[in-house]
């Protein structure tokens, strides 16, 4: 099987054979986040990560701790509880579900203060 390296993420393989990527379009709404986050001091850094299952977007306080939130998105769960999950510490699911743009309104809701 050939993939065009010039065709968009979403032709790229995913939970079958390939890893698993964030769209230009998911990734904008998770780094428009990421932004205001940090204007208001809350996050200071992310990592991203991907494998034949998964990709996530990890935030962090400082880069020597744990992530303080894992944007998860897992296809393989699109058609039942959702692709999209905010994990806290401890694998504790925050929000799950089928739109991204739904799933991080979590963070609008809420105020999210890291107390140290």
């Amino acid at each position: 099987m050939s993939v065009d390296p010039f065709s968009p993420p979403a032709a790229w393989p995913g939970p079958s054979g390939g890893p698993v990527f964030f769209e230009r379009r998911e990734l904008n709404l998770i780094l428009r986040l990421y932004g205001r986050m940090v204007a208001q001091g809350e996050w200071r850094d992310y990592a991203i990560d991907s494998d034949k299952d998964q990709a996530a977007f990890c935030v962090f306080r400082r880069t020597s701790e744990a992530p303080l939130y894992r944007i998860q998105k897992r296809p393989a769960l699109a058609r039942r509880q959702g692709e999209w999950a905010v994990i806290a510490p401890g694998n504790v699911v925050l929000r799950r579900g089928h739109d991204l743009e739904q799933v991080l309104k979590m963070f609008e809701t809420r105020k999210f203060r890291v107390i140290d």
